[in-house]
């Protein structure tokens, strides 16, 4: 089962930045998720919100700015927001990347850097936009892909074969022993994001899921290898 750092590690670090994502890696995390944006200028951008409002010094849309205009920016204590490719070579064989596609004209830059890096053991591509993760496997049958949702589906396998994915992510709060057997009948992977306390997580770690979500991935490595003692 993997614990993966969302956005990296936030609960500690600025999100969706390398050092966000360095420190879930010295916490523990197996895998790291980021979001991914497009620039005015087609740059594929490591950032979750449409705007830059939130989590930047800036203001205004990340498709409204040039890749120069939003390297200046300051992510949070000096960070500034990462290419795809800084992220890459940051995790490539250290932990599992999942590159959660925010806006979907970034999917045919994405497409192209997978193959160009050949990185399709080495990270999912997963979406809230079903179509879009449909297309790109459609195109590039070697991706590993993942549907988002908020909710509990009624027939687990059949979202997942709609959009042709091989791993359903889910909000743990909708997530159930029987969903997860469910779609593991169909060789389903299953996530769950994002658990961020013992208590919460205790109910899950007999579900068998693949992968579990967390704002403070250390939290959850160091109460499962307490558990193992």
């Amino acid at each position: 089962m993997y614990i993966m750092g969302h956005r990296g590690a936030p609960a500690y670090e600025p999100e969706n930045t390398l050092r966000s994502l360095r420190r879930a890696l010295e916490l523990g995390a197996d895998a790291v998720e980021i979001d991914l944006q497009l620039s005015k200028d087609g740059h594929l951008v490591v950032i979750h919100d449409d705007t830059v409002d939130r989590t930047t010094d800036g203001t205004g849309r990340v498709r409204d700015l040039t890749w120069a205009e939003l390297r200046r920016l300051d992510a949070g204590k000096g960070e500034r927001l990462p290419s795809l490719g800084e992220v890459v070579e940051l995790v490539r064989g250290r932990a599992h990347l999942v590159v959660e596609i925010k806006d979907p004209d970034a999917a045919p830059p994405l497409l192209q850097f997978f193959r160009e890096r050949r990185l399709f053991d080495a990270a999912h591509v997963i979406s809230f936009w079903h179509p879009v993760v449909k297309a790109l496997k459609e195109q590039e049958p070697r991706l590993r892909t993942g549907v988002l949702l908020v909710g509990c589906p009624a027939d687990p396998a059949g979202l997942a074969r709609a959009a042709r994915a091989e791993a359903l992510v889910l909000h743990y709060a909708y997530v159930t022993r029987e969903l997860v057997a469910q779609a593991h009948d169909h060789g389903l992977l299953v996530y769950v994001w994002n658990i961020d306390d013992p208590d919460t997580l205790k109910p899950y770690l007999d579900m068998n899921l693949d992968g579990i979500g967390s704002n403070r991935p250390d939290v959850l490595v160091q109460y499962i290898k307490k558990g193992l003692r």
